[in-house]
């Protein structure tokens, strides 16, 4: 991603997403789910009901850009409870994607099983 990181907003979806979703599913979920506009360059997050698996949704001028990241061990999230539809900042993203929930002390996974 080569955003500049101040200027970039972030948008997370307060639900558990089908990754079998793709640009046209996951812009519909973004104007419709979160009532924003997928082409206003925003970066729209979708998280598996697992947590396992990220899809990151871009528009970038040209067209747009899906990227995703799965786990294989671990999740994203520890409880879907707490999570609400919400804007974030870059640095947020940037800790959701290594695994790191603010507030929260324990690792996202168990070394050795």
């Amino acid at each position: 991603m080569f955003f500049p990181e101040g200027q970039i907003r972030v948008q997370l979806y307060g639900e558990p997403v089908d990754m079998r979703k793709s640009f046209d599913g996951l812009s519909a979920l973004a104007m419709h789910g979160m009532g924003q506009d997928p082409l206003s360059g925003q970066l729209f997050v979708f998280i598996n009901r697992r947590a396992t698996q990220i899809k990151v949704l871009y528009f970038d001028r040209s067209g747009f850009c899906v990227w995703t990241k799965r786990l294989e061990a671990g999740r994203f999230l520890s409880d879907w409870r707490v999570v609400r539809s919400r804007e974030m900042d870059w640095t947020a993203l940037k800790l959701l994607l290594e695994g790191i929930e603010p507030g929260r002390q324990r690792k996202r996974y168990r070394l050795g099983k």
